[in-house]
């Protein structure tokens, strides 16, 4: 049914690529949303009334609070269609995280109204009137969350929309909601425990979950995550894969939508070959690079002397001594000046945000271990963190 509505609906649905395509994939799944979520929520009301059931009426409410989230959607993904202009050159795609944390707080708000009025059900409780009508009702619903659930599944893959996944989720926990309190009536009709309160409760505690989890989840993009483990592998990967790049290194990416990434890399080139000719790499790899992977890509470059062996052998010499400060640093950019009476060496070194030390201590440990080396080496160190995930691959060559 889903791939028959797609194909109905949207326009060119099989170049997801397309930022026209993406956003009127999201359209239609917040109008879907919509229009199912009002439904279901006009249906629940009636049976909640009809049976004086509070769990029931609260799981409409949370139908309700769904369709607002649909609205919100649907027009973060209008939003998000704006082309970039001289106040947002980098576009307007964060529209769709911020309809998203929209999202996240309007859960938030009902759940703490479901809350509220499920602990006055439980101190003051009222047995509901068990009716057929109301569990065909839920049952239904408990059908058509799960389709909506796999829906906003299957949509969300297509154009990897982490919005249409968060909704796939609180589709997905709305089914075990709407379980939880048709067991409850069950158990009430079978056995004469009221737990409809509890019932309430139960789905108000499920919907406060989800909204806390969703705010994390859509406010991570605003606030600047690191990139995946898996683009980071393939910027690296495919950098390093030209002939010339010795090592890369200081990957930072920025996200500006879920189709506009940014990134800058340095890459290590022989400084004995001539600069144009290292350039003239660099340029190529920016070029290629960025467009295979979908991304705005600048590569600064980075000149390191390979073919003297005791500048090398200390370099190794330093790269164990920072290891043995920090066992997950890494060094980069090393050099050495070397003279009569003392020998300066010029590296940066990169830790992890894991590291409890802090860019001082990390300097000072540093200086104590080469002055460890020789009394005539004067360590100028610059300390960074990573702005890449520790597991990822650095791509450096050995």
């Amino acid at each position: 049914m889903t791939e028959f509505l797609i194909r109905r609906f949207v326009r060119d649905y099989a170049h997801t690529e397309n930022e026209k395509v993406r956003a009127a994939y999201g359209r239609f799944s917040g109008a879907v949303g919509l229009l199912t979520n009002l439904v279901l929520a006009a249906i629940k009301f009636a049976a909640g009334s009809l049976s004086g059931s509070l769990a029931i009426t609260a799981d409409a409410v949370n139908n309700l609070s769904d369709s607002a989230s649909s609205i919100v959607t649907l027009v973060g993904f209008k939003l998000s269609e704006k082309p970039a202009d001289e106040e947002h050159p980098f576009g307007h795609e964060r529209f769709e995280y911020l309809s998203g944390l929209v999202v996240s707080f309007v859960i938030l708000v009902v759940g703490l109204q479901l809350a509220q009025d499920a602990v006055s059900k439980i101190l003051q409780p009222v047995v509901p009137v068990f009716s057929a009508l109301s569990v065909g009702i839920l049952a239904l619903s408990i059908l058509a969350k799960l389709w909506q659930s796999l829906f906003y599944r299957n949509i969300g893959r297509r154009i990897q929309s982490g919005t249409l996944f968060a909704a796939a989720a609180d589709s997905r926990n709305d089914v075990i909601a709407t379980g939880v309190i048709l067991l409850g009536i069950l158990i009430t009709k079978f056995t004469g425990v009221n737990l409809d309160g509890f019932m309430g409760l139960a789905v108000a505690i499920l919907v406060l979950l989800t909204g806390i989890k969703l705010v994390k989840e859509t406010s991570d993009p605003l606030l600047g995550e690191a990139p995946s483990k898996e683009l980071v592998d393939k910027i690296y990967n495919a950098v390093k894969a030209y002939d010339g790049i010795l090592g890369a290194h200081d990957l930072t990416v920025h996200n500006y939508g879920p189709d506009r990434w940014f990134a800058s890399v340095h890459c290590e080139v022989d400084a004995r070959k001539d600069v144009l000719v290292s350039h003239d790499l660099i340029d190529n790899i920016e070029r290629t690079v960025g467009p295979q992977l979908g991304i705005q890509l600048v590569i600064h470059m980075d000149p390191v002397i390979t073919d003297d062996p005791r500048t090398n052998h200390l370099k190794l010499q330093v790269q164990k001594m920072v290891q043995a400060v920090e066992p997950k640093a890494t060094i980069h950019d090393f050099r050495v000046v070397w003279g009569p009476t003392h020998s300066n060496l010029i590296f940066d070194v990169c830790a992890p945000f894991s590291c409890s030390l802090s860019d001082e201590e990390i300097a000072e440990r540093i200086h104590q271990g080469v002055k460890a080396l020789s009394e005539n080496y004067y360590p100028v160190v610059t300390v960074d963190r990573d702005f890449v995930r520790e597991e990822a691959d650095t791509g450096e060559k050995e």
